[in-house]
């Protein structure tokens, strides 16, 4: 039987992925009409590696953040935790760029659409990497705690030696998926006219009419982003692989 379904699961996804290749290699492409744009892709791309870098740092620390918020004994600190992560993954993030840039960062007088772009997508993979953090360290078994406390461990070592070292190992896959959601989801930043890789290709397109020409390229690009997360990630996985 599990012969059988390796053997169907190879054929469906070979033949799917050899008519893919087959699709978009057998197209007459005209690549000299965006070719005046490439130096736009090149830029546009290098600014969406800066966008997702610094959002990814900075989602990293608002999910821990609030994560040690839900966490807590105090019921203040946990419910406004909690709302926020609500309030944050309930919204649209194309509704949250716009009132953010036009309305919140517009009546303190912040200009920086690179920076308030920044802060949206911080704030909104953090809300999503605060319930997976949440979620592995509640994962963690009861026996693990109290055998801790029973060697003498104070709260902060349990957490260094016992609980983040495990919470690390469960937390990694889903954590690599919402760092690749990312770097995608910061293509919605054209919205507020910051030059990132999909607004070149949204030019580009407007400006020639080759559709496929333009818009292929965010396969490679964006590809080339995210990939290495997911070698990244799997490099983790073996590191804090324990036993238990």
């Amino acid at each position: 039987m599990k012969l059988f379904l390796s053997v169907f699961v190879s054929v469906v996804l070979g033949t799917t992925f050899a008519f893919i290749f087959w699709v978009v290699v057998s197209h007459e492409y005209q690549w000299e009409a965006i070719a005046p744009y490439w130096k736009n892709f090149v830029s546009g791309w290098g600014m969406t590696l800066a966008i997702s870098a610094g959002a990814l740092v900075l989602s990293i620390v608002a999910g821990v953040v609030l994560t040690m918020g839900q966490l807590s004994p105090h019921r203040i600190p946990r419910w406004l935790s909690r709302a926020f992560v609500e309030l944050i993954r309930g919204t649209p993030l194309l509704t949250q760029i716009l009132i953010g840039y036009y309305l919140i960062a517009d009546s303190i007088g912040w200009d920086s659409r690179f920076g308030v772009g920044l802060v949206i997508l911080s704030c909104f993979s953090g809300a999503y990497l605060t319930e997976i953090f949440r979620g592995g360290v509640e994962s963690i078994p009861r026996s693990q705690w109290i055998s801790a406390r029973a060697i003498g461990f104070t709260e902060a070592q349990t957490y260094r030696f016992v609980i983040i070292p495990q919470a690390i190992r469960r937390v990694l896959p889903a954590s690599a998926g919402q760092f690749a959601n990312l770097i995608k989801d910061s293509s919605l930043l054209f919205v507020i006219s910051v030059h990132e890789f999909t607004m070149q290709a949204r030019e580009a397109n407007a400006n020639t009419y080759a559709t496929f020409e333009a818009y292929l390229p965010l396969v490679l690009g964006y590809f080339l982003l995210t990939f290495p997360i997911s070698l990244w990630s799997r490099h983790l996985e073996k590191r804090f692989a324990y036993e238990h």
